[in-house]
This record gives structure tokens, C-alpha cells and sequence, in this order.
């Protein structure tokens, strides 16, 4: 929900249809780990997604992510060209 922008934690308490202490608390850890940044409005907490941390963790993944798909690409190869009454 919060890829389409910054949203107040009742919003996501109504969205992903949990309490909203639960919803506090996956918030809690995602700030703490820096995915998430918090700003007050009033009364309410407003929280957006940190796209560079987000960034840092795909780069990190990527040629993880390339191997997979090499390898899953070599196994479709192998499996269509086996002989299906083998």
C-alpha cells in the first residue's frame, strides 16, 4: 500500500484488514530498519516508503537474481527436450 504513497496508519489498518497494533508494529521494525520514514500531521502519523534502501537491496540481489534465472532458463531447456513417454 505504501508504494502509492504516503499513507496514515489507520488507512493501512482498513487496507490490510489486521489490528492496528499489528500494523504498529511491522511500522516500528520497518523504521527501524529504514524502509520506512514517519512524519506527524496533526494527530495522525503519516508513513512513506524509502526508496534507497529499497535500491540498495535489489542491486545486492541482482546477480543472485541473474543466476536464478540462468539456471531456471537451463532447466526449461532440459525439460523441453526430454521425451514425454520417457
Amino acid at each position: 500500500m505504501l508504494r502509492d504513497g504516503e499513507r496514515p496508519v489507520n488507512d493501512l489498518v482498513d487496507g490490510l484488514s489486521v489490528s492496528q497494533p499489528t500494523v504498529s508494529k511491522h511500522l516500528k521494525v520497518l523504521r527501524e530498519a529504514g524502509l520506512v520514514e514517519v512524519r506527524r500531521d496533526a494527530q495522525r502519523r503519516l508513513y512513506r516508503l524509502r526508496p534507497e534502501p529499497l535500491a540498495e537491496i535489489d542491486a545486492w540481489l541482482a546477480p543472485y537474481r541473474r543466476m536464478w534465472e540462468d539456471s531456471l532458463d537451463a532447466l526449461e531447456r532440459r525439460l523441453d527436450g526430454m521425451d514425454p513417454d520417457s
